[in-house]
Order: structure tokens, then C-alpha cells, then sequence
């Protein structure tokens, strides 16, 4: 009895605090989903914006400079935090952070939306935490993963896979079910409260049922591969941007300038803005059917790495689903299966490669296009994720069960890889 009384008011009281975590993150998702729409229309109708690209860029670097402190370490500082407690998730990352990523899109950098929800997410969990006194460390760590799984949810309308992404994506190798409640509960109540204040999420094409077929297994199995050297070149082509531009570039504020000069010079020489933004029609056109150029993965892989290792705010992972789809789609017509089929697998393979989180990118799948390749869905996730190496969008991930045999030591963090 004395048992189950104290599960009782373990899950009361996660019932309010990561539920309160869920409507906070819930609401600031629903906000940021208005305003990027709202920054994509305008640039769409006005597509001289474009060329104030570079002067955005100048203006979102200046502040992360002049004002982010701790907030310019992003997602890699939620999961550092969530490992070590050693300093708190800034209030002003959740503000700055929806500043930044909206300007992105406004003026047409290539980026995504998660890395943003999740930044806001934990921010407005470690935030409330802070006001209500809560000093317990196991607690600060499941609310920051409650913000975490809250902010993927929200953004996504898939709580099953949000719930999943915040147990799994703080190690690599491994899944903290110790957090199961708070994840489940702030991801639950992240969704509905989005959706509740008119937040929109894309609907994509079902598939069939397809059953046990062995040439089947093996050709997605090798699409998965692709998809996880693929996810390994995103990787370290934005890393090594990155790294250049910090390298011969002293001030940050004028980093994502030369970047968005580049981004520029990229649109006007292809003649095309297939590429800017989220690129969402191309996801539609690679499920839906329509067909996309051959070179469509590696031009958005390409635009990306720029516009995010130049110093640009947004996520990474809504690119990685048009190269995954876009990629999907190329493969699917070279190894003779459904190219909309291998898209819809492409879609979440290369994000599992790309952020080590199989499990919750195989239940996105699922969330998103249906049961009907549940199998196919894990096989190629599973198969980006150990061809991806231990490498990640998030480099302060730690290692915990090595991806193949590897003298690499138990808690090393991928960024000393």
C-alpha cells in the first residue's frame, strides 16, 4: 500500500509540474508556429527580401553576441545541462532563440524549427523551476527533458516520438526511462495545448500495408545506410563550416553575413528558392509523388550547412527531413522500390542518423505516415544510425553504448570524439 501511495504522488505531482511545463511550451510553440509562418508568407510574396539576407544575419549575430551569455551554446547547452547541472538554461534563450530562427526565415536562410522548440522548451522548464524553488538535481534533469520532449512534440504534433526523443537523445546508445512520466505527461500536454491555440501540423500520404518481403528488407537496409553517410556528411560538412568560419572570421556577428552572401550567391546561381526556408514543398512533392531533381538532397544539404554553421539561429532537424525524403525519392527509382514509399522512410532515416535517436525517429514514422511499413520504418532508422558514426547535430551527447566495437570510453562526449 505504503507503495503505491508513493506512486501516487509521484505522478500528482509530475502531473502539475510537467504538465505546467507541457502548457508553457505547448503556447510558445503554438507562437513561434504563427510567426514562421507568417516570416515564410512575407518572404515568399517579397522575394527582394532575400537580398537583406546578410543584414539580418548581422543583426541576429550582434545580439547572440551582445546579449546570449550562455544561450549561444543552443541545444548543445540543454543536453550539457541536463548532464552536468553545472549552470542554469537562460530565461533569455527561449526569447532570443524565437528572434533568431524567425529573422532566419524571414530573409530565407536554410533551416529548421525543432532545435528552436526545444531550446524553448527546457528554457521555460529550468525558468520554472527556478521560480518554484525546485533545487532536487533529479528533478531540474527530468524537467529540462520534460522541456525537451514538450518542445518536439509541439512542434511536430507527434507526442509518441516526443516523448521518446527527450528520453533518448541526451546519450547515444542508451534510453533514460527514468524521466518516462515527465516526458509523457509535458509531451502529451505540449501537443494539445498547441493544437488548442490553432497550431497547424503538416499531413502526409499513409502508407500500405507492407508485409515481410527478404529482397525488401535488404534494399531498405542499404537505403538506410546511404541515408546514414548521408546524415555523417550533413554532419561534418557543418561542422567543419563552422569551425572555418570561426577560424578566419574573429567577430561572430559577421559570420552568418559571409554566410548569407554565400546562401545568396547559391539561390541567384541555381536560379531557384526551392531551397530557402524550410523547403516543405519538396517533402510534399517527394511523398506526394510529384518527383524531385536528382541533386534536390545535396543542394538542401548544402544550404543548410551554410546557413547553420555560419552562425544563423534554427533547427536542423525539418532539413534533414527534406534531404532524408528528397534522398528517399533518388533511391527509391535506382533500387526499383516506390520512390514515395522510400521517401517516407527517408524522411525520419536520416534525422536517426543525424541526431542518434533511432527509436524516437522509427515512432515518428509511424505517427506520421501510418503502420502500414512499421518494420521497414526501424530497419532504416536503425541502419542511418550506426553508418552515421559517433558523430552528431548534437555534439554534447555522450556516448554510451558504442555503435560497433570501439576502444572509445564509456561517457565520452561526441564533440572530444
Amino acid at each position: 500500500m505504503s507503495e503505491m501511495l508513493a506512486l501516487l504522488r509521484h505522478i500528482g505531482r509530475w502531473l502539475l509540474l510537467a504538465g505546467l511545463v507541457g502548457v508553457l511550451t505547448g503556447a510558445a510553440s503554438a507562437l513561434f508556429l504563427a510567426l514562421l509562418d507568417l516570416a515564410t508568407q512575407t518572404r515568399l510574396a517579397n522575394g527582394w527580401l532575400l537580398f537583406l539576407l546578410p543584414i539580418g544575419g548581422f543583426i541576429v549575430g550582434y545580439v547572440y553576441w551582445r546579449y546570449g551569455g550562455l544561450a549561444v551554446g543552443g541545444t548543445g547547452h540543454v543536453i550539457d545541462q541536463a548532464h552536468t547541472l553545472s549552470s542554469r538554461v537562460p530565461a533569455r534563450m527561449a526569447a532570443l532563440v524565437l528572434f533568431g530562427t524567425v529573422m532566419t526565415h524571414l530573409f530565407g536562410g536554410s533551416a529548421g524549427r525543432e532545435g528552436t522548440a526545444v531550446q524553448m522548451g527546457a528554457s521555460l522548464a529550468d525558468s520554472a523551476r527556478r521560480l518554484l524553488k525546485i533545487t532536487d538535481p533529479q528533478d531540474r534533469r527530468w524537467l529540462i527533458q520534460a522541456g525537451i520532449s514538450a518542445g518536439f512534440s509541439a512542434i511536430f504534433g507527434t507526442p509518441i516520438a516526443g516523448i521518446v526523443f527527450g528520453l533518448e537523445v541526451l546519450n547515444v546508445g542508451r534510453v533514460r526511462y527514468d524521466a518516462l512520466i515527465p516526458c509523457l505527461i509535458s509531451a502529451v500536454v505540449g501537443d494539445l495545448t498547441a493544437r488548442a491555440l490553432g497550431a497547424h501540423h503538416a499531413h502526409y500520404p499513409q502508407t500500405a500495408l507492407t508485409g515481410l518481403d527478404g529482397g525488401l528488407v535488404l534494399k531498405v537496409a542499404l537505403a538506410g545506410a546511404i541515408f546514414g553517410l548521408c546524415a555523417w556528411a550533413f554532419i561534418s560538412l557543418m561542422h567543419a563550416i563552422k569551425h572555418a568560419a570561426a577560424r578566419f572570421i574573429a567577430w561572430p556577428p559577421l559570420r552568418p553575413v559571409v554566410g548569407g552572401l554565400i546562401v545568396i550567391a547559391l539561390a541567384v546561381l541555381l536560379n531557384t528558392s526551392d531551397y530557402l526556408g524550410l523547403s516543405l514543398p519538396l517533402i510534399q512533392q517527394s511523398v506526394g509523388g510529384e518527383g524531385v531533381p536528382v541533386t534536390a538532397f545535396a543542394l538542401k544539404l548544402i544550404f543548410t550547412a551554410v546557413t547553420l554553421g555560419t552562425g544563423f539561429m534554427g533547427g536542423e532537424v525539418t532539413p534533414l527531413f527534406v534531404i532524408g525524403s528528397t534522398l528517399g525519392y533518388t533511391l527509391g527509382t535506382a533500387l526499383g522500390v516506390d520512390p514515395l514509399w522510400l521517401a517516407s522512410i527517408g524522411f525520419v532515416a536520416v534525422f536517426a542518423g543525424a541526431s542518434n535517436t533511432p527509436l524516437a525517429c522509427a515512432l515518428m514514422g509511424i505517427e506520421l505516415f501510418g503502420g502500414g511499413a512499421a518494420l521497414y520504418l526501424v530497419i532504416g532508422c536503425v541502419m542511418a544510425y550506426v553508418f552515421s558514426g559517433h558523430r552528431g547535430i548534437y555534439m554534447t551527447q555522450r556516448l554510451d553504448t558504442p555503435k560497433s566495437p570501439s576502444d572509445i570510453s564509456y561517457g565520452t562526449i561526441l564533440k572530444d570524439l
